[in-house]
């Protein structure tokens, strides 16, 4: 059966409580030792009524989930958390969230106090990463680079199965590598990024403006998956915006690549829908750049929208593991399963 294939809780069956906490909606499911997803939910976290209101949203939807598990006869035996923007995972805190407006928010305690039961918190992206590496399409790599492309560009760095996040919680933001020092202004502060080259986001305002040049009106507004579309099916503007895109992303892979060496490179996110529309071009172009470094395996995510919440899944098995381990004697290994 797939992993990540949807069904009927199952009566008496240990599960952990997978949380995927977004800018708009939180989406949960319960994960068993093996990455098998059940009794997925979802709900609007309604950002737009405020910071507290997001918080009420996320701790109702997890009291909802683990009382409609426990009523199916299932057992939650623990909690994990994907959450956007900075996390310092130590602390159990989400240091700061442009998106839900949150700043110092001990989201790990609450959740604890909410539900009873041991909580893990994580980056939504290094989640989502560790979902990939383990069980996903990293899976037998010990070092996988994942970068997921929506809006902006992403990234996390897993050595076996673990992410590596730096000293200050802040590793690979490779959306704010500085690509075109002195070029567009990024969010972040930054000028250049590659976040305003080959984001969702960058895609489509630059094909804007490209449209806006050539005929003096840019027309409706459009998505990146528009802007691809209309490259292959001849859009000269729209071919030339998606190619630039492709070849600052080969720029800010090839630093990545430079760094980490990984074995193999895992695209996720809406942009890597496109497919190979997206990577025939960024692989040439890597090519065209590499030098001394061995280019890893580019293969697109596995576990699509679904890799955050299996990713905390796994990080509260994790947190039960440590528990027992600790107890018992020496830690398993760290991408084992329990």
């Amino acid at each position: 059966m797939n992993r990540t294939e949807e069904q009927a809780p199952v009566a008496g069956a240990d599960r952990v409580l997978g949380l995927d906490v977004g800018g708009t909606v939180v989406k949960s499911a319960l994960v068993a030792p093996d990455g098998t997803v059940t009794g997925e939910r979802r709900s609007a976290t309604r950002p737009a009524d405020g910071p507290d209101a997001v918080l009420a949203a996320v701790l109702d939807h997890a009291e909802q989930a683990v009382a409609e598990a426990q009523a199916g006869g299932g057992t939650v035996r623990a909690a994990g958390i994907a959450s956007c923007g900075l996390v310092d995972e130590d602390a159990g805190t989400v240091v700061f969230s442009s998106v839900v407006k949150w700043r110092d928010v001990p989201l790990r305690r609450l959740v604890a106090e909410r539900l009873g039961l041991p909580v893990a918190l994580g980056h939504d992206v290094r989640s989502g990463g560790i979902a990939e590496a383990r069980l996903g399409a990293g899976r037998g790599h010990p070092v996988v680079l994942f970068v997921p492309v929506g809006t902006g560009v992403g990234g996390a760095v897993l050595l076996d199965g673990l992410p590596f996040a730096g000293s200050h919680w802040r590793s690979a933001e490779l959306g704010h590598l500085v690509l075109r020092p002195g070029g567009e202004p990024c969010g972040c502060g930054q000028r250049g990024c590659l976040d305003t080259l080959a984001g969702g986001a960058a895609i489509a305002r630059r094909y804007a403006a490209a449209r806006g040049a050539a005929h003096g009106d840019a027309g409706p507004a459009v998505t990146a998956a528009e802007v691809a579309r209309r490259a292959a099916a001849g859009d000269a503007a729209a071919a030339r915006v998606w190619d630039e895109a492709a070849d600052a992303m080969a720029e800010g892979l090839l630093a990545a690549v430079t760094l980490f060496d990984p074995g193999v490179l895992v695209l996720g996110g809406g942009v890597s829908q496109a497919g190979d529309q997206l990577l025939v071009p960024l692989r040439r172009h890597l090519e065209r750049r590499v030098a001394f470094q061995v280019l890893p395996d580019i293969v697109r995510a596995a576990l699509g929208e679904r890799a955050g919440r299996i990713g905390a899944g796994l990080l509260a098995w994790d947190l039960l593991r440590a528990a027992r381990t600790t107890a018992a004697g020496p830690v398993a290994p760290a991408g084992s399963l329990p």
